[in-house]
């Protein structure tokens, strides 16, 4: 079977080809085909098979470059994978290669997909969903993602400092003791896709910035990827103060699960009060992941679905 693959332009070619034909030579190998290339169309040969696996990886090479305007080792590398499109496989259901950063694939499900794009194509995300769903963790892959390609010069990742069912005054240690376990899944999530060596790096060039949501009042955000995690546990003040923030050159991402606030029961989130009022306004999205986008242990989404079985049920008992 012989097929062609067009490419646009001269720089189009060098970046898909690699240094010294590299990808185009791995193409041959991974796929056993022959490639000609010619005036910016790439002749391929061999078996059918083959050769709609190298036009699949080709296209997933471009596609990244036409997103980002290069390509990074983690797309090429996700490219190669294979043409699986299951749960955790390197490839998307719309043939797009997933990110693969120290072992792990990320998105992993079409919403989370979305989700990523949307932190890609707006200023302002809010992302909403149950435990699991990697809210927390695309957003802080999507800000390593623009600190590396210096789209920003700073990350900075912040959350409400609110008790669940606690009492902060009672925990041990001094201030900086009590507040940072309300920090510590942000250095999860960090650490997850920096080592450490690198996340000390940042932090001690105050590339990286976490710092409790009370931390951001007066200050403007340039240049950077802002994320506040728990937006739920805020108050309509503290969001609206947050969101104001926002300075040139930067995005904020909001994640946060609306069905567990633990804010009192007389009081407004903020997050639910801000996606009331700006939802459709330009540059300002909401991605909605549900219990199809978790990614944690299997049994999470049953424990999920049992509790919101429940709440049904006790609402339907009310009337």
């Amino acid at each position: 079977m012989l097929k062609t693959f067009s490419i646009d332009d001269i720089r189009e070619a060098q970046v898909l080809y690699g240094p010294r034909d590299m990808n185009l030579k791995r193409i041959r190998e991974h796929c056993q085909v022959k490639i000609a290339a010619r005036a910016g169309v790439l002749r391929i040969e061999g078996t059918k098979e083959e050769v709609e696996q190298a036009t699949k990886i080709l296209g997933r090479l471009q596609q990244s470059f036409r997103r980002f305007g290069h390509l990074r080792d983690t797309d090429i590398e996700g490219a190669f994978g294979n043409d699986t499109q299951e749960e955790g496989g390197p490839v998307h259901a719309d043939g797009s290669p997933r990110i693969h950063l120290m072992g792990h694939h990320a998105p992993k499900t079409k919403g989370q997909w979305r989700y990523f794009e949307m932190m890609e194509e707006n200023d302002v995300t809010f992302s909403i969903g149950p435990a699991g769903t990697g809210k927390t963790f695309l957003a802080v892959l999507k800000a390593i993602e623009y600190l590396k390609a210096g789209r920003v010069r700073k990350i900075v990742l912040t959350r409400p400092v609110v008790e669940a069912g606690e009492r902060l005054g009672f925990l041990p240690g001094d201030i900086d003791k009590k507040v940072n376990p309300y920090l510590r899944p942000l250095y999860d999530a960090l650490g997850i896709v920096l080592d450490r060596v690198a996340l000390k790096k940042y932090s001690d060039l105050d590339i990286i910035e976490i710092a409790p949501l009370a931390y951001m009042r007066g200050r403007t955000h340039s240049e950077a990827f802002v994320i506040l995690d728990e937006g739920q546990n805020t108050t309509t003040s503290q969001m609206k103060m947050f969101l104001t923030r926002l300075g040139p050159g930067s995005k904020i991402v909001v994640t946060g699960d609306v069905t567990q606030i633990d804010l009192p029961p007389e009081m407004k989130s903020g997050l639910v009060d801000a996606i009331e009022i700006l939802e459709g306004v330009p540059n300002i999205a909401v991605s909605r992941l549900g219990k199809e986008d978790i990614v944690r242990h299997k049994i999470v989404a049953d424990i999920i679905a049992a509790y919101e079985s429940r709440s049904l049920h006790t609402r339907r008992g009310e009337h």
